[in-house]
């Protein structure tokens, strides 16, 4: 029988093998680290995308927060104005109160009642003044009651003052000023 040598053989197939095992884990190992070079660029690129999109949306934020505090701005101005007008209009429907209430001065003081001041706030006013004889007061204090305008007078102070011979009484009287029923009506109106 003939003898044939395999040894060498396999050996160099071994080595065959083992050289292509070795190439192919090589070109795994380029394959791997050049797709993990594509994943990280590609990655980077989309950190970058959105980052340049998380700066435009928070300039845009920034401009409509600007916005928001000009419309805040706007609003309270506005509010400020229709307190304004408000008060404007109420002042246009009392303005002919004050005429109403001045005529009732000048119709309800009876002679020896003279007035040194009249003080309003809101609807009381404060009235002082000076009177010959505190009967004048008393009458006084009767017609402001009867007036349509005016209500609910109370006596506060009255003093007696001697000058010289002539006796005369200091007096401050609050009363409330009312709107009559008939003016309520026209005012809605």
């Amino acid at each position: 029988m003939t003898r044939i040598n395999l040894l060498p053989w396999r050996e160099r197939q071994r080595k065959e093998l083992q050289r292509q095992f070795v190439s192919i884990a090589g070109g795994a190992v380029i394959l791997m680290g050049a797709i993990i070079f594509y994943v990280h660029l590609h990655m980077a690129a989309l950190i970058d995308v959105q980052g340049a999109r998380n700066d435009f949306l928070n300039k845009e934020i920034a401009l409509v927060e600007e916005k928001i505090k000009e419309i805040k701005g706007l609003e309270s101005e506005k509010q400020n104005l229709l307190t304004r007008m408000d008060v404007i209009q109420q002042l246009q429907t009392r303005r002919p109160e004050i005429v109403h209430l001045f005529d009732e001065f000048v119709r309800n003081v009876p002679e020896g009642v003279y007035l040194t001041g009249i003080t309003q706030n809101a609807t009381a006013i404060k009235i002082t003044g000076v009177a010959q004889s505190n009967a004048t007061v008393s009458t006084f204090m009767r017609k402001l009651d009867e007036s349509e305008w005016l209500s609910n007078p109370r006596l506060e102070v009255i003093k007696a003052n001697l000058n010289g011979r002539i006796r005369t009484s200091i007096f401050t009287l609050n009363v409330n000023q009312t709107v009559p029923l008939e003016e309520m009506t026209e005012e809605g109106a």
